[in-house]
């Protein structure tokens, strides 16, 4: 993959947005559970939750399931109908997962470190794909804007220099939308995601990622998931915003320790 021209940080948020499609589409593809991974850490109090991660940062060299279950084990997506492909050979086409994608001034991200990625997932309904002409049209509406590594993004008002709120990308390879050919576009889903820290709080960059992703939804008549591919609830939402305004008071209190 060419990297001239590319800064350690966006380079980093390239293998980001590679990495969150290469997983969808492990999912999507019907890629089987590998001998100890699943939705909770084993021997650790309460079960913690397994984020995400890129290939080769697992101490097994792993990636976690991309199979949804309901809490109790069920089906995937029990709750919700969304489109499952038929699965296909994981390493079909590989060379086209690190296609170096399109760069813009519009929501490029300034250079600073990326310390988390909080990620939710649009999908298509069983049966359904997701158009690209009326993808735009959503986005559009949805106050979403294409521009810098071939995908959509949430910039802010009067402030666009501070880079995005959070950003949106294909769930299918390589992630990036390419706009010369949007009209034969037909993907299974979209994935959400904001780096932080970026140019609002934690919480109010969810706060304003999340009825997005849902009017989004909406219109496109899909449903939205969370990180773990699970139909997004109430209790998850209010965890995460528990989550985030813990995060926003731990910035907070860092900024004050490094004023002194």
């Amino acid at each position: 993959m060419e990297t001239q021209g590319l800064s350690a940080n966006e380079l980093r948020l390239i293998l980001i947005v590679v990495g969150a499609v290469v997983l969808a589409v492990i999912y999507y593809l019907g890629s089987p559970r590998k001998p100890g991974q699943g939705r909770r850490i084993a021997g650790k109090p309460g079960g913690e939750r397994r984020e995400p991660t890129l290939a080769g940062e697992d101490p097994d060299d792993g990636l976690p399931s991309m199979r949804a279950t309901d809490d109790d084990g069920g089906a995937p997506f029990a709750d919700e109908d969304v489109h499952a492909p038929a699965a296909r050979p994981r390493g079909a086409d590989s060379d086209d997962l690190f296609q170096v994608p399109p760069r813009s001034s519009v929501g490029q991200r300034p250079e600073s470190p990326v310390e988390r990625i909080v990620t939710l997932f649009i999908a298509a309904r069983a049966g359904q794909t997701i158009r690209g002409s009326d993808l735009v049209v959503a986005a559009e509406k949805c106050g979403l804007e294409f521009g810098d590594l071939g995908i959509f993004h949430r910039l802010v008002d009067g402030k666009r220099e501070l880079g995005p709120i959070f950003s949106a990308a294909n769930m299918v390879k390589p992630g990036h939308f390419d706009m010369s050919r949007i009209d034969e576009l037909s993907t299974p889903g979209l994935s959400f995601f904001m780096a932080l820290p970026g140019p609002l709080p934690a919480l109010d960059a969810w706060d304003t990622m999340l009825p997005t992703a849902q009017r989004l939804a909406e219109l496109l008549d899909a449903v939205v998931l969370d990180e773990e591919r699970n139909a997004l609830g109430r209790q998850r939402i209010s965890h995460i915003r528990d989550d985030l305004r813990a995060w926003d008071r731990k910035q907070d209190g860092s900024r004050i320790r490094a004023d002194w």
